[in-house]
């Protein structure tokens, strides 16, 4: 079973309005970023979903509506969706064989794609289409659940007495050092643009020769050093936390595509920053003694942005002990963690905080995957 989704900007039935350019650099607003969540496997689109007998609307008692195709598949996959969200969810069985290819189809792959990842980069040239995505995907294999996260979405374990990371988020922030360093290899990406230093706040005319905190690829904390001229330029990497951004553009530091993607009005590409390999975590679900309760929570940013890990963990072991008997209660576990970052459900996030940011989660659970694993 495979569980997982992308965002990105566009859809498979056409491109989505164009979206949101970035600010000139003297005031960077990164464009939005929409989620394509689909999985890895034979999962049903949106707008099959109808004639698939296995798939079975859920009706939330709260709202009296049909939740989405996604929320009770399968039995196993559940899914919620803020309104009005780009993103998309997918899950499905996945037949893996082993596959020996010939001297032939590895020359004709090697001439057409000498890099793997350009193969998305020719997949949407050729559909005259336009974007790029994150992607956090999970497979259960062989009694190992596998996540592979690049991007900012992330993925926890969630059980009686623990709660455990399952992916890391990959921003400007958290890949710093790497990102600098390749500017400093190749400084002709930055076109004079750009510096690669980062510095606690934006330099000004008046700073000229004062001595500032500043931190370059092979540094770890902070040093000082007298503002030169050059040190004026847009940094690298600007702002804190989920405010960093790349080239004054994007959040994020890894995913898929956007080989198009300039900073507004240059032809400085982003792309050579963008690392396409993700990190993959292996957690051995047949070596975890597995609850009922026992669940993985795959969520897109715009939750964690407003939950944090042991706040969802809290809200799990609060809403499943009391709905045992209730057949959807991890599709209705999965909106309830969306009401929550939406203002919905009082007491449930620090005062003020709310997230307008696409939202999408995943409730899995794990003791149905451990016993069957088990038998084989």
């Amino acid at each position: 079973m495979s569980a997982g989704w992308f965002r990105r900007r566009f859809l498979p039935g056409g491109p989505l309005p164009a979206p949101r350019p970035p600010r000139p650099r003297s005031s960077p607003v990164p464009y939005r970023r929409p989620r394509f969540l689909r999985g890895s496997g034979s999962g049903p689109g949106t707008a099959d979903a109808p004639r698939r007998p296995d798939v079975r609307p859920v009706r939330s008692p709260a709202r009296g509506r049909a939740l989405p195709w996604n929320a009770g598949y399968a039995e196993i996959i559940n899914a919620e969706k803020s309104e009005f969200n780009e993103d998309q969810a997918a899950c499905g069985q996945l037949c893996i064989r082993r596959c020996e290819f010939g001297a032939e189809e590895d020359q004709e792959w090697l001439t057409s794609c000498p890099e793997e990842d350009e193969v998305i980069g020719r997949e949407l040239e050729a559909s005259g289409q336009m974007g790029g995505c994150t992607a956090l995907v999970a497979v259960s294999l062989q009694g190992k659940l596998y996540v592979a996260n690049a991007g900012d979405s992330r993925a926890i374990l969630v059980r009686k007495d623990e709660v455990r990371p399952l992916s890391s988020e990959f921003t400007p922030e958290t890949e710093r050092q790497r990102i600098q360093q390749l500017a400093f290899v190749y400084p002709e990406l930055l076109a004079g643009e750009f510096t690669r230093l980062e510095f606690p706040r934006r330099l000004k005319g008046d700073d000229l020769g004062q001595k500032v905190l500043f931190r370059d690829h092979h540094m770890r904390g902070w040093s000082y050093k007298c503002v030169e001229k050059s040190d004026l330029k847009y940094p690298l990497i600007h702002g804190q936390g989920r405010q960093a951004r790349l080239l004054g553009t994007l959040a994020v530091s890894r995913g898929l595509g956007d080989h198009q993607l300039r900073v507004l009005d240059t032809n400085i590409q982003l792309k050579p920053f963008l690392l396409s390999v993700p990190q993959v975590t292996v957690l051995d679900v047949d070596q975890l003694e597995l609850q009922e309760e026992d669940v993985v929570v795959m969520a897109t940013d715009g939750l964690w942005d407003v939950l944090s890990n042991e706040q969802v963990a809290r809200l799990v072991r609060s809403f499943l002990p009391g709905n045992r008997e209730d057949p959807h209660r991890f599709s209705e576990l999965a909106q309830m963690l969306i009401h929550s970052t939406q203002g919905k459900d009082d007491g449930l996030t620090e005062e003020g905080q709310v997230s307008y940011d696409d939202i999408s989660v995943f409730v899995i659970p794990l003791h149905s995957q451990g016993q069957r694993s088990s038998g084989h």
